[in-house]
């Protein structure tokens, strides 16, 4: 999968093995253009090392007006460059993920579904840049904006 940013391109190989549902479901969603325009709209910095996109709204409560359930979550691990779901608890996956920018601890509550193979430069530049901490102190929207211009999921 190829996230076509404004900030560059980030490629993530997916691992349709472990996490078939989300893979279709993103297949599904770059195919019908849901994430084109939409902005990656919080960064953490402290704590937690990611970069959460695919909410259209922008505001961290959109999503594609389905769920579905948790995958690959026995032994999951966060470390840099690894691309997960984020929910709002258990089997509420919808379109928001996150992209890991440095190793991070979190609880296997998060499906991990891929690798970024390239572009994790692009992903520390816009961490470098840090959050406007509208969340709180080092959670917030990224000063450097972010818009998925586009994405495309091929066969690998």
């Amino acid at each position: 999968m190829t996230l076509h940013t404004n900030q560059g391109d980030i490629v993530i190989a997916l691992n349709a093995a472990k996490a078939p549902h989300t893979v279709n479901s993103f297949d599904f969603l770059a195919g019908q253009k849901f994430f084109d325009g939409s902005h990656c709209h919080r960064l953490t910095t402290q704590g937690i090392y990611v970069l959460q996109c695919g909410d259209p709204t922008g505001t961290g409560t959109g999503g594609p007006g389905y769920q579905f359930k948790d995958e690959n979550l026995n032994g999951a691990a966060y470390p840099a460059g690894t691309a997960a779901m984020a929910n709002a608890g258990p089997n509420t996956n919808g379109s928001q993920f996150f992209l890991v920018y440095k190793d991070t601890t979190l609880p296997p509550s998060y499906t991990p579904f891929g690798t970024i193979t390239s572009g994790l430069d692009v992903v520390t530049k816009i961490a470098a840049g840090g959050d406007d901490e509208s969340n709180g102190a080092g959670d917030g929207r990224p000063k450097i904006d972010v818009v998925l211009e586009g994405v495309t999921v091929t066969a690998g």
